[in-house]
């Protein structure tokens, strides 16, 4: 059987799967294995680190079970001759329905007011504070691939004017693009932002961009943390200067500032952005259908170019 590192698991079905095909090895086995193993399975968050691909001489492949890739070397391996591999498109429904669920939780407040609700405070105080409408505003997206193109979609279908910023313009989209951010930012409503983090997008949601948004406006975040500037993002929202933020990740994860637990115009979820049972599943099964692919001298389904 051909020796496996495993780093992350995959959803029981397909790991059960994994398991009868390949023979699976841990991280703690590592040094003893090392000179055997020719594949390693991992996510976007947990490498393997290029000292832990040097240790493994015969490997031939990584395959990962996320779309991001920011905590693999992929540079490294491919100078190595490592293709890697993620699993895109598989979960660009959930992530979308995720972002455009942020913009209207946010925008009417419905985290805040189900806590008013479940604290008694409705009965005692009143009828809720008003909140922002999430339909028929403007929405820039920052990033139109995949993700950013269905996002787009259903903020449309809401009456929503789009516009958006990439490194390119998109051929296939009729949306407006602007080539500076902090102009899309000024003449948005909603920023939401759904781009990979590299080191050219650490940060490119910084003060400046926030600070466009402006006392209304509301930031999206569904990409990863480190594209946005969180300390000018946690101030601007203390201070009043922003009006509102949905996250789903976060620069240091799973820690979260702690001031933003007391904010009522901010929703905060735990980077659940492909996180359904459908989509685990998918993004599991193109794992081993890349290890399938690669080990039957075929042509990898999702190789990252």
């Amino acid at each position: 059987m051909i020796d496996v590192l495993q780093l992350v698991p995959l959803r029981p079905e397909v790991q059960n799967e994994l398991e009868a095909r390949y023979r699976i090895h841990s991280k703690s086995d590592l040094d003893k294995v090392a000179a055997v193993v020719r594949a390693c399975v991992t996510n976007g968050h947990s490498g393997p680190p290029p000292e832990v691909i040097d240790q493994m001489p015969r490997l031939e492949i990584i395959a990962s079970a996320s779309v991001g890739y920011d905590g693999i070397p992929v540079e490294y391996a491919r100078s190595k001759g490592i293709p890697v591999t993620n699993t895109p498109d598989v979960l660009n429904d959930d992530v979308a329905d995720l972002a455009i669920a942020l913009m209207i939780m946010t925008a009417r407040r419905l985290v805040a007011s189900d806590r008013y609700v479940r604290a008694g405070r409705w009965l005692k105080e009143g009828e809720y504070p008003l909140a922002q409408r999430a339909s028929g505003k403007r929405v820039g997206i920052l990033g139109m691939g995949r993700i950013g193109k269905e996002i787009a979609k259903r903020a449309q279908a809401m009456n929503n004017i789009i516009a958006y910023h990439s490194r390119h313009p998109a051929a296939d989209v009729t949306y407006r693009y602007y080539a500076d951010l902090v102009e899309l930012a000024h003449e948005s409503d909603f920023l939401l932002v759904i781009l990979p983090s590299t080191p050219q997008t650490h940060k490119i949601v910084s003060k400046k961009v926030i600070e466009a948004l402006g006392p209304d406006g509301i930031l999206v975040n569904v990409a990863r943390g480190a594209v946005v500037d969180e300390e000018a993002l946690v101030e601007a929202l203390a201070s009043g200067r922003l009006g509102g933020a949905g996250l789903d990740v976060f620069a240091n994860e799973p820690q979260v500032p702690q001031i933003l637990f007391g904010m009522d115009n901010v929703v905060l979820e735990p980077h659940v952005g492909s996180a359904t049972h459908e989509t685990r599943r998918a993004m599991s099964q193109l794992v081993l259908d890349n290890l399938d692919a690669h080990f039957a001298g075929k042509p990898l389904l999702t190789e990252i170019k």
